[in-house]
């Protein structure tokens, strides 16, 4: 009995491999188009291939799903996004800080052109003191110098 179990084994475990080894032939037709079949074609010479089937390790084992792949797409264009907003809000101060800078740069000019400045306060005008001259010009160098220098991350 030992023997009957032993070839059925052995059989049943052959048999997929024979069953995967059917016969693939190759041949040219009279206008040199290649075909493959799994016949041998009637009154053409024909060359039988060797055929493997199955897929390697290596490509099947690193490739991504298409879930994780568009999960990774997603992720990409929301960072992408993300960098355009941060670009955008880095663009604002950059030009903020330009005009800043110009405007501070005008007011000390015309504090350093005139002995006397006069400003509007409440409909009504009036010449600044000496003392809000100076204060006036301490605010708008502090001003310049944050504005008009390389910026500070």
């Amino acid at each position: 009995m030992k023997p009957r179990i032993l070839t059925l084994t052995l059989l049943l475990a052959a048999l997929p491999g024979l069953a995967m080894s059917a016969s693939v032939y190759k041949w040219t037709d009279e206008n040199g188009v290649t075909h493959f079949g799994d016949r041998q074609p009637v009154g053409s010479q024909a060359e039988q291939v060797n055929v493997r089937s199955g897929t390697s390790s290596a490509a099947s084992g690193n490739r991504p799903s298409p879930q994780e792949r568009m999960q990774n797409m997603e992720e990409n264009q929301a960072a992408a996004e993300e960098q355009r907003k941060e670009t955008a809000a880095e663009e604002a101060r950059r030009k903020q800080r330009e005009a800043n800078c110009a405007t501070a740069r005008s007011n000390l000019d015309i504090i350093a052109s005139n002995a006397r400045i006069r400003v509007e306060e409440n409909g009504e005008q009036r010449y600044l003191s000496p003392e809000e001259i100076a204060e006036k010009r301490a605010q708008f160098e502090e001003i310049a110098a944050e504005n008009c220098g390389p910026a500070d991350e």
